[in-house]
């Protein structure tokens, strides 16, 4: 399953207005832990599809929600529940800081 892609501009109705909770993916494609996580979330998307919507921002061409959200490192993966964040992984640390994280939203 791939993440879908998100922009400034459905932040909000993709990632804040959900009723389930959301995973957001802030990364750059020239960013290397960026590639090494993605076929690790892309994993994860396929195993809590039904539990967990996972999205991606690319902090390059869409800058504001990563002001927004202080976004200082990439990757960094944030969680919402309800529309607020409830957990933060800053760089990448593995399948199981990503699950960790995850199992914060169920």
């Amino acid at each position: 399953m791939m993440l879908k892609d998100i922009t400034d501009t459905t932040f909000k109705a993709e990632a804040l207005d959900s009723q389930t909770p959301v995973l957001v993916d802030f990364w750059a494609p020239w960013c290397g832990p960026c590639k090494m996580a993605t076929p690790i979330l892309e994993e994860l998307a396929d195993l809590y599809k039904d539990q967990v919507i996972f999205l991606k921002i690319n902090v390059d061409s869409e800058q504001k929600k990563a002001q927004e959200y202080s976004v200082m490192s990439i990757p960094t993966t944030i969680l919402f529940k309800g529309g607020v964040e409830i957990g933060r992984q800053t760089g990448f640390a593995g399948k199981d800081a990503f699950e960790e994280l995850i199992k914060k939203g169920l």
